[in-house]
């Protein structure tokens, strides 16, 4: 099967692969907005 026809969506490695990076990305974000306003992530998001 070419990739030109192989699922894009489920548990296929193409799906996992962009689910990691955007897991990763939304961490870093998630820290760096913590170091620059000095409060939590929870606090920011009103749950603390």
């Amino acid at each position: 099967m070419s990739d030109q026809f192989q699922p894009r969506f489920g548990f296929v490695n193409f799906a996992e692969t962009w689910n990691g990076r955007l897991a990763m990305l939304g961490i870093v974000i998630g820290l760096s907005t913590e170091l620059l306003t000095g409060q939590g992530i929870l606090v920011q998001m009103g749950l603390g």
